[in-house]
């Protein structure tokens, strides 16, 4: 059985291998624009230069270091895993090296210094990638994965740096966006308050969207604050979410998905023509006999 177990993991990687090399075959090559460093607000105070983009990274440093220290509370988190615990540490010691990397960056913004800015932050994506893996896959399978994914992370912003092609980078960064949500609907969770993956991958989907419109936010708020400066406020809330998450869960008992939950729900209300209206669904567990 463990035999069987490793060559499905194995394959697995080779796919995941195999599917890689042919994305890089066929897709152009993505260079770095360099008027992504060509930001909205660029205003200077007490000396600072373009101050709210890098002050607004302040945030992470604060939820990155409340978290890793909560890690280590395992009353408070509820880590009863060894590879949940070094997998949410190395998450929140991502988020919190975010704020240095982040500020560094703009201070002077360019491709040397874009560096030290999405280093952290592809650490958190994998970190997080092997979380899932640990709680809805296999926990070993989870723990192992956590070194390969980190350094293939830490390879996809060399990749980019020394031949400006960001297709690594890319596929780091937006598979989780992708794939955590997806797999919190479908797969039923170890423990309970699962729908917290969604607000924290709405939150970022909301700082994309910023990020996306730095410029415009920029005009439509009379230049009071920027859709990049934004983007790093939502951003930090995702952790926030992960945090209050681990805070608040318990070991699922009765384990099904969101989906399966959502369905159920759904049958109900349309079994009452239509009308919302107050529920709760309860399940009988078969208890086990105690042994003397």
């Amino acid at each position: 059985m463990l035999t069987n177990s490793r060559h499905r993991t194995a394959a697995a990687w080779m796919v995941a291998i195999l599917c890689f090399v042919v994305l890089m075959i066929v897709t152009p090559k993505i260079p770095q624009s360099q008027e992504y460093h060509d930001f909205a607000d660029q205003r200077e105070f007490f000396g600072i230069p373009n101050t709210l983009n890098v002050i607004s990274n302040f945030p992470f440093f604060v939820v990155g270091v409340v978290g890793l220290v909560l890690c280590f509370c395992r009353n408070y988190f509820k880590l009863s895993l060894q590879g949940e615990l070094w997998g949410w540490a190395i998450f929140f010691i991502g988020v919190a090296a975010v704020a240095f990397g982040s500020s560094y960056y703009h201070l002077k913004p360019n491709d040397a210094r874009l560096v030290w800015d999405r280093l952290p932050m592809t650490v958190a994506f994998t970190s997080i990638i092997a979380i899932f893996i640990i709680e809805r896959v296999d926990e070993r399978k989870g723990t192992l994965s956590i070194a390969p994914l980190f350094l293939a992370g830490i390879i996809s912003i060399l990749y980019w740096r020394f031949f400006n092609d960001l297709r690594p980078y890319a596929l780091i960064q937006f598979v989780p966006c992708i794939a955590i949500p997806v797999m919190a609907i479908l797969l039923p969770p170890m423990y309970t308050h699962s729908t917290y993956w969604l607000w924290a991958a709405g939150f970022y989907l909301l700082a994309k969207v910023e990020e996306a419109a730095d410029r415009p936010i920029y005009e439509w708020t009379h230049h009071i604050v920027s859709g990049h400066t934004l983007k790093h406020l939502f951003a930090a809330v995702v952790p926030v979410f992960l945090a209050l998450m681990l805070a608040k869960r318990d070991i699922e008992t009765e384990r099904q998905s969101l989906y399966h939950s959502w369905r159920l729900s759904w049958t109900k209300v349309k079994e009452n023509g239509g009308k919302v209206e107050s529920y709760s669904c309860t399940y009988t567990s078969v208890s086990a006999e105690e042994t003397p």
